[in-house]
């Protein structure tokens, strides 16, 4: 065997770089989108989030937590946007601090659907592919308070919705951002619309598997059209039941996910990152080799990701990156300590959506610890 061949197609392993479209990774570590509200009323990234970002430059990528891509939109008080010039400019302090650090970033936009609640959004409408609320209460200004019945989306309004997406998206490339990540997942609006619990629409957007993708489709096809495909990734959680989306059949999650993912292959999109408690299970792995692209995978919420499973997950094949939440939080650089077996921090989960710098940018480095 010649020296070029056995270069060829070495075995990949956590640390060792892949290119996801155009976005090149150093490392296959990815930080999760991490909700963590510290963007104030405003919803413009200061100075204590451009800090928390740069200090994670060290992953392969990084994924920004949720961002609303207009105001009736928004999720979480505290949440950031991407709705104005100002919350644009405020994320461009953010990419160029990381880029200043070697690292790559892509902005993940967010529409919260009937997630929300009119203290939260500024008093705006809800809107949802149907009337049905979540079965729950959330935090908004004013204190614990149940979800609202949202308003049935009017094609119009699924229309202008997409445009949101779409100049969300826009934004994001042209601060600076190295790809867009679509959040069709948790429980949120373009999950709304995959889910049968969520989605009682008799409409084109509703009833059938390919009824009810239809709408994430779209949103996915017009901004890759707009930003190039090259630079968007999906995220989806099939059978991860967050806010009400039962997914509970897997024959129905099969259809309706194996139909998304047959009808976005052909555009060539950066990566697909599934949330999924079993992602070297048949269901990812066959979405996945519909797909045919590539893939990223978060084990869920249940427990933290450790080095051992991010190893194991590249070693077997199951995912070309990991994309890794809780341990990134206390550990900014985790790269450093997963490679040379060093111990971690731990996280304080009573500090995750607290104010302030204390629980976001005050973990230990190394040779702090």
């Amino acid at each position: 065997m010649s020296a070029s061949t056995s270069e060829l197609s070495p075995t990949p392993s956590l640390f060792s770089p892949v290119s996801l479209g155009k976005i090149e990774l150093a490392n296959r570590i990815v930080m999760a989108p991490l909700t963590r509200v510290r963007a104030g009323s405003s919803g413009i990234p200061g100075d204590l989030m451009v800090e928390y970002y740069r200090q994670r430059a060290s992953v392969g990528m990084i994924i920004t937590e949720g961002t609303y891509p207009d105001h009736a939109s928004q999720g979480y008080v505290g949440e950031p946007g991407i709705a104005t010039d100002e919350q644009a400019a405020g994320w461009q302090r953010v990419f160029e601090a990381v880029h200043a650090e070697g690292g790559r970033i892509v902005l993940q936009i967010m529409h919260a659907g009937r997630g929300t609640h009119p203290d939260i959004n500024g008093g705006r409408r809800i809107l949802a592919p149907s009337a049905i609320a979540i079965d729950g209460k959330t935090f908004t200004e004013k204190g614990e308070q149940p979800y609202p019945v949202p308003e049935a989306m009017t094609t119009a309004e699924i229309r202008a919705a997409l445009e949101d997406f779409v100049t969300a998206a826009r934004r994001a490339i042209e601060a600076g951002a190295d790809g867009v990540e679509i959040h069709g997942a948790n429980g949120y609006l373009l999950q709304e619309f995959l889910s049968p619990a969520a989605n009682r629409r008799t409409d084109g957007y509703g009833g059938s598997p390919q009824n009810r993708a239809r709408f994430v489709v779209e949103v996915v096809t017009a901004v890759a059209q707009a930003v190039g495909a090259e630079r968007v990734g999906l995220r989806i959680s099939p059978e991860v039941d967050l806010g009400d989306v039962f997914e509970t059949d897997r024959d129905d999650v099969l259809a309706t996910y194996g139909t998304l993912v047959d009808q976005l292959r052909p555009l060539g999109l950066a990566y697909l990152s599934v949330l999924h408690a079993e992602p070297g299970g048949d269901l990812v792995q066959e979405l996945r080799r519909r797909f045919d692209g590539k893939l990223i995978v978060n084990n869920g919420f249940e427990s933290q990701t450790t080095r051992e499973q991010a190893l194991q997950q590249i070693e077997a094949g199951h995912a070309d990156a990991v994309v890794v939440g809780r341990a990134l939080i206390a550990n900014p650089d985790l790269v450093e300590r997963w490679q040379g077996g060093h111990p971690e921090n731990e996280p304080r989960p009573e500090l995750f959506y607290a104010p302030g710098a204390e629980g976001y940018t005050d973990y230990p480095f190394l040779e702090a610890a």
